[in-house]
């Protein structure tokens, strides 16, 4: 299953919600497909979805799914990364309105270059469906958290003080 979550806030993704349905309707993707679409204002016609999903939802759609496909929220990137999916990241532009600023394709592009996403959705032109066929075999960066050593730098800090 391909789980599609373009997160909650006030921004649309309706680029990627009506590409998904092409690549349905040309049966380049064949295997069920479910998507968080937030407040996009395009309703898929070819699978199923809802608006907004709780934790406990969003947690079980990404440890069912085969490939996780996300807008560019770190902690969805992150829930996907931790559950050791495969993430192909299409970020929100503000040449389509789907943003203020273009912050989103800068986390991709970092988390990209780590190799622990596959990038897509910059172009006019970007091939969803042979990214999502590639990162059923792609050998991703094992993703590690460096949240404690930040712990450990922030105690430090305030202990020196």
């Amino acid at each position: 299953m391909i789980f599609i979550a373009v997160g909650t806030q006030k921004f649309q993704l309706n680029r990627l919600l009506k590409q998904i349905d092409e690549l349905i309707e040309s049966k380049q993707i064949t295997e069920k497909v479910f998507a968080q679409i937030g407040n996009s204002d395009y309703k898929p016609v070819n699978y199923e979805y809802t608006d907004f999903l709780n934790k406990e939802e969003f947690d079980k759609y990404v440890g069912d799914c085969d490939v996780l496909i996300t807008h560019s929220g770190v902690g969805t990137i992150i829930s996907g990364l931790n559950q050791k999916k495969p993430v192909i990241v299409y970020p929100r532009l503000a040449k389509y309105n789907e943003h203020v600023d273009d912050h989103q394709l800068q986390i991709a592009e970092s988390f990209s270059m780590q190799n622990l996403v596959l990038l897509c959705g910059e172009g006019e032109k970007d091939n969803l469906n042979k990214l999502i066929q590639e990162a059923r075999s792609h050998k991703f960066s094992v993703y590690r958290s460096q949240r404690e050593n930040v712990i450990k730098k922030v105690r430090s800090f305030l202990n020196s003080i």
